[in-house]
């Protein structure tokens, strides 16, 4: 019979989470001039970036400017925020929101870590 794996450390209430598992957004919200080609899609063909961004992420084209988009791509990387931080963002800054998500994406795979 195999013994069990034990556990050396316990997770304490309140511990501070190591920098490296956190992350940060790439851009910022209103960072359009960061990349125009981005700002300018999502200003003139907004359903278009909208399924970009949904098909970068293996969703529905049709969930591309929801909420629910905006928290699994926060929650995906660990990126600070709460639901009522994207659900504000979502309904008074749609565009800038999917923009911000799409520079994002640009930027991970830049760098390699877009998974």
């Amino acid at each position: 019979m195999a013994t069990p794996p034990v556990v050396m450390i316990q997770p304490q209430h309140g511990m501070a989470v190591p920098a490296v598992s956190r992350s940060m957004w790439q851009t910022g919200l209103m960072d359009c001039c960061t990349d125009c080609s981005v700002c300018c899609c999502g200003m003139f063909c907004f359903p278009c970036l909208a399924c970009q961004v949904a098909g970068d992420m293996n969703e529905c084209c049709m969930c591309g400017t929801s909420m629910a988009m905006r928290t699994l791509y926060r929650t995906r990387y660990n990126i600070p925020g709460s639901l009522c931080s994207d659900w504000c963002v979502t309904m008074w800054c749609l565009v800038c929101s999917v923009c911000q998500i799409k520079r994002d994406i640009n930027r991970r795979r830049q760098l390699g870590i877009f998974w």
